[in-house]
């Protein structure tokens, strides 16, 4: 079990980790107001608009969470040639990820959410984006930009939302280069994108992933994780099917079940005291663990600080995310 002045020391570690993130990047948009009437021209609310608010969203969340704990952070993923990817790199730059990796597409724009709330209800939400899988051309530049960043990496993240970035191909590039180089190289899985981790060090699916990834049904057992033959059962399957040799299972209020091969499955249970929003908080895990590893804590070490980080982030409204001083902190009682 750690303490907070492990904790403390583990902080100083994650200080010169260099970690590249690569995935599907978004830009969050989130549009605040009041409701005060009906609109005349439809039976919509008009919403009278009161702030608005920009968060880097899906892989580009996970790098910023990262940026609190180290200056050392990258992020490759497709953006277009658009205002939604001026405004993304803007936020990025604030944060102190580097936006350099970042593949320029003239085929798709700039993958963006806008979400409109009034009196803290979400009435609408906007998408723009267009699913278009990684091409030949550029997966060869991944290869080569990947290649020019390895001397300067510990770990590589591979943030999965199932929007085309992250295909076979891909993650065959990134095990080979990672296999060649001893990078270290964590996954966190989409459920609509099926791929086979074969190469990869760790990979971190929630519960719903874990079980579709298996082909099982989730009986939702009232029994401890580790007494859940259901549960046990995913984890081996998994094992095999992906060959890789650990597996983290995100199990919510019950909190994570680790895999290592030749040894026993092991529980982390949950630290949260409070659930607000549990929107990044899977992006808050993976950011965690993996620093983690690449400041050489062992997978139980690893699994228990992304727990405690989870447990703070989902305590919190909104697109958070957390500090080193919170970090210590969570370990303190």
């Amino acid at each position: 079990m750690f303490s907070a002045e492990e904790a403390a020391r583990a902080n100083e570690l994650f200080e010169k980790c260099r970690i590249l993130v690569i995935g599907d990047v978004m830009l969050d948009h989130f549009i605040w107001g009041n409701v005060r009437r009906i609109s005349p021209e439809a039976p919509v609310p008009v919403v009278e608009v009161t702030k608005e608010t920009w968060y880097p969203g899906g892989a580009a969340n996970v790098a910023r969470n990262i940026a609190p704990f180290s200056k050392h952070v990258h992020l490759m993923g497709r953006v277009g040639r658009d205002s939604a990817a001026d405004k993304l790199r803007e936020l990025l730059m604030v944060d102190e990820v580097d936006p350099a990796p970042l593949l320029v597409s003239d085929e798709v724009p700039t993958i963006s959410k806008a979400r409109v709330t009034a009196r803290q209800q979400q009435i609408v939400r906007v998408d723009r984006e267009r699913l278009l899988k990684l091409t030949e051309v550029e997966l060869e530049e991944v290869e080569r930009r990947l290649r020019a960043l390895v001397p300067v990496l510990d770990a590589v993240i591979i943030e999965d939302y199932g929007k085309g970035f992250v295909t076979a191909e891909l993650v065959e590039v990134i095990a080979k280069v990672a296999g060649e180089t001893g990078l270290i190289v964590t996954v966190d899985p989409s459920p609509h994108n099926p791929l086979t981790w074969r190469g990869v060090s760790l990979v971190k699916p929630n519960r719903l992933e874990a079980f579709a990834a298996a082909g099982l049904n989730d009986s939702l057992m009232p029994l401890a994780p580790t007494e859940n033959p259901e549960l046990l059962e995913v984890g081996r399957v998994l094992m095999e099917k992906w060959d890789t040799p650990k597996i983290l299972i995100t199990l919510g209020e019950q909190g994570m079940l680790l895999f290592e091969r030749e040894k026993a499955p092991h529980h982390i249970p949950t630290r949260a005291r409070e659930v607000f929003d549990v929107s990044g908080a899977g992006d808050t895990a993976i950011a965690l663990l993996t620093l983690a590893l690449a400041a050489g804590q062992d997978a139980v070490a690893a699994a228990e600080i992304a727990n405690r980080a989870s447990g703070v982030v989902v305590g919190k409204l909104g697109t958070a995310r957390l500090t080193p001083e919170e970090l210590v902190a969570a370990f303190e009682d």
